[in-house]
């Protein structure tokens, strides 16, 4: 196996990441939307998220399925960059019924596009993420994972502004109201993007065939790697790692969901005001990951010490720079940058090693929900932004600890990972729950959150002692890493 990252490939890997984060912070922007139109309560604009991200598991449910039938895993037997742009094409469908949506004002057809979008992103990601592991050394897999990651949440960074700004942009400023027929233009522009891209994976350089016992055999340190299970199923890391997505997914999809209610109802700011906040926590994953994403790069210790300062701030900037292009205020966010460096601190004590940056960056996601119930006005958004932050890196985190070792089985674990994206539309619709009046109110429900890290962190512990007595051990192959 070449050790070598594939930087040609990975460059066109990432192009998919950038959907997945445009589409999915756009979300945010459109709940508030629907909640106004559609005359929804909080939990029913939640719904928003749960058709989104259910297609999620729908669409693995669906890949599970047809590889059972046909006995072949279906990636292996389509090809990994075929499997991608079907999805997107799959995707592009998704995007095309917001057209009679808007026209005919149906909320149902309108979060059906939604759920076929997602049906095509849970292709795209059984396919992208493996694939970001294997091309180059799968030791530093995890933090190519957090290199397409940052590259997903600049498009969480720039999409609730460019579809704030289609929805809203010819909106009299102050009135944060919008009609529906405003969202067909931006979605069926990125229906058109969906098409391009695929086509462009289709004729790319992209492995349609990967190796996947040979990856299973450079994660392992020893002999005692058990490489003959019949089944992902039989990996307790993996069945771990799927909870742990579940609620990783879950507590960053409703912390965003839910801050333009909170900002509403604390800080009476309007609905059209809320796109720099939204932008900003999407903003914030950017920053961890590409952070986070310093040792996938071949340059000098040193280097890598001067990168792990410059990255986020590099990320920071760009946040400044979209929303100053956008005619956003943002004078007010300065303050942020001394937040950024509690998750430098972070990314520096964690050495590289997703196990224990996991239980460092859980421990920090609580300590900024419990600041953020506890505190009013900016403070109390600023910390529950900043769960971004610390949301940053755990999907590699936790991904690369589910499928390690799983050889064969890579694609079957990575599919039933996917399902538990369905996470960020049932935590949500939890979180929204609990937010009514008469239960927690807006303020409190975020104690979901904090339950969501609490297990996070648990899985941090547990999943190192599992993969140790299989014969992979993270403290060794990340030691020098940062």
């Amino acid at each position: 196996m070449n050790q070598q990252t594939k930087w040609s490939q990975f460059g066109t890997l990432i192009s998919v990441f950038f959907f997945w984060g445009f589409v999915a912070a756009s979300n945010d922007i459109l709940i508030p939307v629907f909640k106004k139109a559609f005359n929804l309560s909080q939990a029913q604009s939640m719904l928003v998220s749960v058709a989104f991200y259910v297609a999620y598991t729908v669409g693995s449910l669906i890949y599970f399925g047809i590889s059972k039938m046909i006995k072949h895993d279906l990636l292996n037997k389509m090809g990994y960059k075929n499997g991608i742009a079907l999805g997107l094409l799959i995707s592009a469908i998704g995007t095309l019924l917001f057209y009679p949506a808007a026209n005919s004002s149906s909320f149902t057809l309108m979060i059906t596009g939604l759920f076929v979008v997602g049906l095509g992103f849970s292709l795209q990601q059984i396919a992208a993420n493996p694939l970001a592991i294997v091309i180059g050394d799968p030791k530093t897999g995890s933090q190519r994972l957090n290199m397409a990651g940052g590259i997903n949440n600049f498009g969480t960074t720039i999409g609730p502004l460019l579809v704030s700004f289609a929805i809203f942009g010819s909106v009299t400023s102050g009135s944060g109201t919008a009609s529906i027929e405003s969202v067909k233009v931006p979605y069926l522009v990125l229906g058109a993007a969906f098409i391009l891209v695929a086509l462009f994976f289709k004729f790319s350089s992209i492995p349609n065939k990967i190796d996947l016992e040979d990856v299973a055999a450079h994660e392992a340190d020893s002999e005692k790697q058990v490489m003959h299970r019949s089944s992902a199923t039989q990996y307790p890391q993996l069945w771990l790692g799927m909870i742990g997505i579940f609620v990783y997914v879950g507590v960053e999809v409703a912390t965003a969901a839910n801050l333009p209610e909170y900002m509403r109802q604390h800080m009476n700011i309007p609905t059209d005001k809320i796109a720099p906040f939204v932008s900003l926590y999407w903003a914030s994953l950017m920053m961890g990951r590409w952070t986070a994403s310093v040792g996938a790069f071949s340059v000098s210790m040193g280097a890598k010490k001067i990168l792990n300062f410059l990255m986020p701030y590099l990320a920071f900037a760009v946040f400044l720079a979209v929303n100053a292009i956008a005619r956003h205020d943002i004078s007010s966010f300065y303050v942020y940058g001394f937040v950024i460096i509690a998750m430098i601190i972070g990314d520096i004590l964690s050495k590289g090693n997703p196990a224990r940056m996991l239980l460092i960056f859980a421990s920090m996601g609580i300590t900024a929900l419990v600041i953020g119930m506890l505190s009013e006005g900016k403070t109390s958004v600023f910390a529950f932004i900043s769960v971004g932050l610390f949301c940053s890196t755990l999907w590699p985190c936790i991904f690369t600890l589910a499928i390690a070792g799983l050889g064969k089985h890579t694609n079957q674990g990575s599919s039933m990972l996917i399902m538990m994206i369905m996470g960020g539309g049932l935590v949500s619709l939890l979180q929204g729950w609990v937010a009514s009046d008469h239960i927690l109110g807006i303020r409190y429900s975020y104690v979901v959150g904090v339950a969501c890290f609490a297990y996070l962190a648990f899985y941090a512990i547990r999943s190192k002692a599992i993969l140790k007595a299989q014969g992979i051990d993270y403290d060794i192959k990340t030691s020098g890493a940062h």
